[in-house]
């Protein structure tokens, strides 16, 4: 690699060519004092998208970074605006979004005095960043966001640079960048690896497919369905899956697996063999003892991490377009017999005009009229069951959540996705205590003009933890809070919004709506009067 000329340049400089050289040229960012070196008077060519709060600016960048594949730009704000971006930060880690996250730390000159606002940095955000470099040298750091930006796309997740303020305007180095320019793993996955797999599901008497977040592309999506349709066999999605595995209105697809692990052995109980691709074998909630299955499981992942923490027989890390593809093709159709017996939930009936919502109802009417393309986002923990069952993905990237299960994800999310994807569809459908979580996203939204649009479903509590609650057999301490107008709220905020209260109006305002939705230029809310039901279980 051939060094390049930094004479004459200060850090901030060099720090921007790298970032231009990688193709990272919007930067998320709430500023604080720490990042006025940087970010004053910007080069023309680096967009700046302010937040009002770290959590939306993490979240945003989130749905940047996962709807274009590529590392998103963010800036934080020593300890204050790191500490307040670990949940995001935690999100962004389990949902394998890219980031590189460059911290603002006091002036190295006296840090040794712990002056105001210097941060303890190196361990705040725990174990969520792929990596922290913390530059011995002002010159050191366009190398150490060259190292972030790698760790960030290989290990997928977020990668944060330590930057004290007053490195930005030292003198650049004329030597080579410590970092590589480009790094390439192989991409093709070893045929032996393939033909031992395929060689296993054809000895199967009952094979099954469980597919993760991980297979979640155009070209993995299409290599799966082949082999699904020559294994002819059901195909399950992970519990808590962030995003589809597989296309979910195909005729072999059978669900969600459940969470809870004496339901899942029930489900599972009559393979023995199971595919796990994309995914961890099998992420819990609830502890229950006990074995997952008396199957051999085989996990193929792109995502060391997760293959580290799978119970499996057998463990493949490979990329997984190429890897699927080949094993399609390597497996031999099964003899014809009848097709997997194959449930679908029955849609729910429409209410009369005095009769009060339900999440299913308008989850339904959501899965009428969104175009195939829309891209989902979801953090309606009660409703969650039923946006599943009702609304599939049709498309890669049409379902989104928050891996973690924090809340916070959503808002933000969705504002990114359509921001990195101007013309496709948008829709976020939140619970209104977790549209709470960072209400305050709907400020950038309406600010650059992006088109999602937020359907809210208001019951004025938090209903999920209502439901814990009494499946634990106790009275929840918290109150409800339907004095709050989320709509008043996007509001005051600059979004538009809308209150709707009856079957009649949601199907009348989705009718116009979803015409609008790959050319909306301005966000919308559409604060949707629901109440609590369904057979919630975690």
């Amino acid at each position: 690699m051939t060094g390049r000329s930094t004479a004459l340049r200060t850090v901030r400089d060099a720090a921007f060519d790298v970032l231009r050289l990688h193709g990272m040229t919007t930067l998320f960012a709430n500023p604080g004092s720490t990042e006025v070196a940087l970010l004053t008077d910007l080069p023309e060519d680096l967009d700046f998208v302010l937040a009002l709060h770290e959590g939306s600016v993490v979240g945003a960048a989130t749905g940047w970074a996962l709807a274009r594949d590529e590392p998103a730009l963010v800036q934080l704000h020593t300890t204050a605006g790191l500490g307040n971006a670990v949940g995001a930060l935690a999100t962004a880690r389990v949902n394998r979004a890219p980031l590189v996250v460059l911290v603002g730390q006091q002036d190295r000159r006296h840090l040794a005095q712990q002056p105001f606002l210097a941060g303890r940095l190196e361990g705040l955000a725990g174990d969520y960043p792929v990596r922290v470099e913390t530059p011995l040298r002002a010159q050191d750091v366009p190398g150490a966001i060259s190292r972030a930006v790698h760790a960030a796309r290989e290990e997928r997740g977020p990668a944060l640079v330590l930057v004290p303020m007053d490195d930005w305007g030292q003198s650049a180095e004329d030597l080579p960048l410590p970092a590589p320019d480009t790094m390439r793993r192989s991409a093709a996955a070893d045929p032996r690896d393939v033909a031992e797999v395929a060689d296993l599901l054809t000895e199967a008497v009952s094979p099954v497919l469980v597919v993760g977040a991980g297979a979640d592309s155009v070209e993995t999506w299409a290599a799966l369905t082949v082999l699904a349709e020559r294994l002819n066999c059901p195909v399950w999605q992970e519990p808590y899956g962030a995003r589809a595995g597989f296309p979910q209105d195909h005729r072999l697809f059978a669900g969600h697996l459940p969470a809870e692990r004496t339901r899942l052995r029930a489900v599972l109980a009559p393979h023995d063999r199971i595919l796990c691709v994309g995914a961890p074998f099998l992420r819990q909630y609830p502890f229950a003892p006990g074995r997952l299955t008396d199957a051999r499981v085989i996990v193929i992942t792109d995502a060391a991490d997760e293959a580290y923490h799978s119970h499996a027989d057998l463990a493949i890390v490979a990329p997984l377009p190429d890897f699927c593809d080949r094993l399609g093709r390597r497996t031999p159709p099964r003899p014809a017999t009848t097709p997997p017996s194959i449930s679908r939930p029955a849609r729910p009936e429409a209410p009369t005009s005095d009769t009060p919502l339900r999440s299913a109802q308008v989850v339904a009417a959501l899965a009428d009229r969104l175009p195939p393309d829309t891209v989902v986002v979801e953090e309606t923990p009660s409703a969650r069951p039923e946006l599943h069952a009702l609304l599939p993905a049709r498309s890669s990237l049409g379902f989104l959540s928050a891996a973690m299960g924090g809340l916070g994800f959503a808002l933000p999310a969705a504002i990114g996705v359509r921001m990195a994807q101007p013309r496709r569809p948008v829709v976020a459908v939140v619970g209104d205590g977790s549209s709470l979580y960072q209400i305050q996203a709907l400020w950038t939204a309406a600010h650059y003009g992006v088109g999602a649009v937020f359907v809210v479903l208001a019951n004025g509590r938090y209903a999920i933890m209502d439901k814990l609650a009494e499946q634990h057999g106790g009275k929840p301490p918290w109150p409800a809070f339907e004095e709050i107008s989320v709509g008043g709220l996007a509001e005051s905020l600059g979004c538009p919004a809308r209150r709707i209260t009856t079957y009649r109006d949601l199907c009348a305002t989705l009718d116009t709506i979803c015409l609008t939705l790959p050319d909306r230029t301005e966000p919308l809310l559409l604060e949707v009067s629901v109440i609590s039901d369904g057979d919630f279980r975690p």
